[in-house]
């Protein structure tokens, strides 16, 4: 499809974010004429848009020209561009196929091994984790994708990584017609971006793309402990290997009477060495070092297997998932700001070993609250709702655990919370939803949590 269009007539770029500047760069580095364009009218938005045209490629900003769009070989459709933008219903409406970023750039780096994590909660965590890992057994290995960064910046480069840690959202999984990793990671399932999707339904059919070119040498690594996650592709060509909390007959698993993290039959790491917070961690954790262990029988040595064990010390984990940024006058602040759902929110909560004052709030994608109480209940000694959503999480919410009301801004939330935490106690940003009515991305609200708590200090 790539080959056909760079030489049949100009590709359209829709989105000048990160991964739409990148595919705009790539695709004229293939040999390709490039339309690119954003409906924003930020002064940002505006300079990538004058760059790009000084680079000789065409480029709007605060508009689409449609019909020049309709009659494109191609579109590509950044992650964050919704099925129902004008551009796109356009580009469907003339014929035009439609693909993500993603897509170009598996084009530019065929012959480049990949081990694709998607699920709904954990990936960036293991995403990176398996980049860690491979790094530590001696590969050129880069993590790309949902994570941050797109997959064509890693195709511009000088170099071509010897394995690729691809981070796959459902988004892009949907646009990603050619996806055929050497092993696929499926981490969980649980209900997300209705906001988005008409049905869970959808939201998990997106997922199953995973396994849409499954072919008899394709691995795979699945959840045993989630039924959803474990029967989603069942069917698929390949092998599939079993990572699990419960399961001992899992190949990667967690015993309980050795406190250890079992990959083969043979422990590997005890669980208090981990350096992550919480049980989603080892659920993690295990994941990611069954799929570079299946990826490569040479990963299995002895030898592999020390060096292995060793990188799950080193590695620290990701900003803004269970990131302890201070701690003082006996409270520990943690930012969990990339829970972005309720299920993550949950995990996060679950995570707390000391009385804790959960921040809850931001722009409602569909899911109920009332699945937190259990986990509320056992953990929390006070809730403070805020935001867009804060109206929800208090109907949900209140009779069941202690609430509080943040106020107008975060820095109100921020003040509460520390009136509110006592010694002994943890503050938890998790949020439970998205950031978008107070801040541009997860990333800008863990930045302001980690900003604001650290004034205290």
């Amino acid at each position: 499809m790539i080959d056909e269009a760079l030489t049949r007539g100009e590709i359209a770029v829709i989105g000048l974010g990160r991964s739409g500047v990148a595919a705009a760069r790539l695709l004229v580095r293939e040999g390709g004429r490039v339309y690119a364009s954003d409906a924003g009218t930020g002064a940002a938005v505006s300079a990538t848009a004058a760059s790009l045209r000084a680079e000789g490629i065409a480029a709007d900003c605060g508009t689409h020209d449609l019909a020049r769009i309709a009659a494109a070989s191609l579109v590509v459709a950044s992650p964050g561009v919704p099925p129902e933008a004008p551009p796109l219903v356009a580009a469907r409406a003339a014929g035009v196929p439609v693909v993500g970023e993603m897509e170009v750039a598996l084009h530019a780096l065929r012959g480049v091994p990949y081990i694709a994590v998607t699920g709904t909660n954990g990936k960036s965590t293991v995403t990176a984790l398996v980049a860690h890992l491979l790094g530590a057994l001696g590969h050129r290995a880069v993590a790309a994708g949902n994570i941050g960064r797109a997959l064509s910046d890693v195709a511009l480069g000088d170099q071509r990584p010897d394995w690729v840690a691809l981070e796959c959202s459902s988004f892009q999984l949907h646009d990603t017609p050619s996806l055929a990793p050497a092993v696929g990671v499926l981490t969980n399932l649980s209900p997300d971006h209705l906001d988005r999707y008409p049905s869970v339904e959808a939201y998990y059919a997106d997922k199953a793309l995973l396994f849409r070119n499954a072919m008899p040498a394709s691995r795979w690594v699945v959840n045993a402990d989630d039924a959803t996650a474990r029967d989603l592709g069942a069917g698929a060509d390949g092998t599939r290997w079993a990572f699990s909390r419960a399961d001992r007959h899992a190949a990667a698993h967690y015993d309980a009477v050795r406190d250890a993290l079992v990959l083969f039959k043979e422990p590997l790491i005890q669980r208090v060495a981990l350096p992550l917070l919480g049980w989603h961690n080892v659920e993690n954790t295990l994941a990611a070092l069954l799929a570079v262990m299946v990826a490569d029988e040479a990963h299995q040595t002895p030898v592999a297997r020390a060096e292995l064990a060793a990188a799950v010390l080193s590695f620290h984990g990701l900003p803004h998932r269970l990131e302890l940024v201070a701690d003082y006058d006996g409270v520990r602040w943690i930012n969990d700001s990339k829970a972005t759902n309720v299920a993550s929110a949950r995990v996060a909560i679950e995570a707390m070993t000391q009385p804790t004052v959960v921040l809850m709030g931001g722009r409602h994608k569909g899911e109920a609250y009332t699945s937190l109480i259990a986990a509320l209940q056992r953990h929390a000694r006070l809730v403070i709702a805020y935001g867009e959503s804060e109206p929800l999480i208090t109907r949900d919410l209140e009779g069941h655990v202690p609430l509080a009301r943040g106020g107008s801004s975060f820095d109100e939330v921020m003040q509460r919370a520390r009136s509110a935490a006592l010694p002994g106690d943890a503050v938890l940003l998790a949020p439970a939803c998205s950031s978008f009515d107070m801040f541009t991305n997860y990333e800008a609200r863990g930045d302001s949590f980690r900003r604001l708590a650290r004034q205290g200090t």
